[in-house]
């Protein structure tokens, strides 16, 4: 089991739940407008927030969007370490650093002593694109040098002290994201920070990332994550709250399974379930709905469900459990399935 390290008022790592990360598309330091994205994004299911520093107001910004916000903040730096401790003093939860990009040894060690002192973690990693000179002559761009080099950012800041690091070692490639992963869960026991980078638009960015994310997790690896995407940060929440959710790491969203259809779907099976999907968006209740495309065997598959419904030529029925309870007819199904689903999250 992963170390437990906590991040503003919450913990990542040793057996709590996975968190959920994004990071914001403009500068902090637009005080209002992170005010209001971080309330939105919480909503979603946003755990831990992310913040370029690009400059002193951006490093101040943090304690007045703290003072409306409940969830972590972390500042991402690179190259200048002022900025790192300004932001530090400007309560921000969480610093994420390369050592190798912020100068020589005496800046990292003021870093590291300002992080002590504030008693917040770090994160540290590599990626595709940053890994040291060394590693990748020893070894090739493979896992092992996009993990060591990773290890050898962790190894500075220990040498100055820190404890509370976090890792990550992304990589757009999804095969060499898993297996950088899979190396370095055995070289340390830091909480890992997962995630494919660059994995591009909507639709292709939260395949590649499922993959990747998922089968980790489903390995037990891995602490918390962010589903890096071309798209506004909700997409990334959602996207995230939706793989915890297909695995059972989401316990507080509702699962629904629907039917793909055949040549015996005599109803609109694909559009309710588009409309049950929309209404039920917003409930943070872990059940389950099933909408089937006919009768014939939807209660039977759908027999764990809580809810489901199913058509047929001359209307549909609602299930609980496998059990038929109520038929209605296909224009009243909406009105009908919708009250059922409302008794189940009172």
């Amino acid at each position: 089991m992963s170390k437990k390290v906590k991040v503003g008022n919450i913990y990542i790592g040793g057996g709590e739940k996975v968190a959920i990360q994004s990071m914001s598309t403009f500068k902090i330091s637009d005080v209002d407008k992170a005010i209001n994205e971080c309330l939105l994004l919480k909503e979603e299911g946003l755990d831990i927030m992310r913040y370029s520093v690009t400059d002193e107001l951006d490093a101040k910004a943090f304690s007045l969007v703290k003072k409306r916000v409940d969830i972590p903040l972390v500042a991402d730096i690179h190259f200048d370490y002022k900025l790192a401790l300004k932001a530090i003093d400007g309560g921000a939860d969480k610093i994420r650093i390369n050592p190798g990009n912020i100068g020589g040894e005496n800046n990292v060690k003021a870093v590291a002593d300002a992080l002590k002192s504030a008693k917040i973690p770090v994160r540290v990693g590599s990626n595709t694109g940053s890994i040291e000179k060394e590693f990748l002559k020893k070894y090739g761009k493979n896992e092992i040098s996009l993990a060591e080099s990773a290890l050898k950012n962790v190894a500075i800041l220990e040498k100055h002290g820190v404890e509370d690091i976090v890792i990550s070692v992304k990589a757009s490639d999804v095969a060499l994201m898993i297996k950088a992963y899979e190396y370095i869960a055995k070289k340390t026991d830091y909480p890992l920070h997962l995630g494919v980078t660059e994995a591009g638009r909507e639709y292709h960015g939260v395949i590649k990332n499922s993959i990747g994310i998922g089968s980790l997790l489903l390995k037990g690896i891995g602490d918390t994550i962010r589903v890096s995407l071309s798209a506004e940060p909700i997409r990334e929440v959602v996207a995230g709250r939706s793989i915890l959710s297909a695995i059972d790491m989401y316990d507080s969203a509702v699962k629904i399974v629907a039917c793909p259809t055949c040549g015996r779907c005599e109803w609109g099976c694909i559009e309710f379930a588009k409309k049950v999907e929309e209404y039920t968006a917003k409930i943070k209740k872990p059940i389950k709905i099933a909408v089937m495309g006919c009768v014939v065997n939807g209660p039977g598959e759908a027999s764990d469900a809580d809810l489901g419904v199913a058509g047929g030529k001359d209307g549909c029925v609602i299930f609980v459990k496998g059990k038929i309870v109520k038929k209605v007819k296909k224009e009243d199904i909406q009105k009908e399935f919708f009250k059922e689903i409302d008794k189940c999250i009172q």
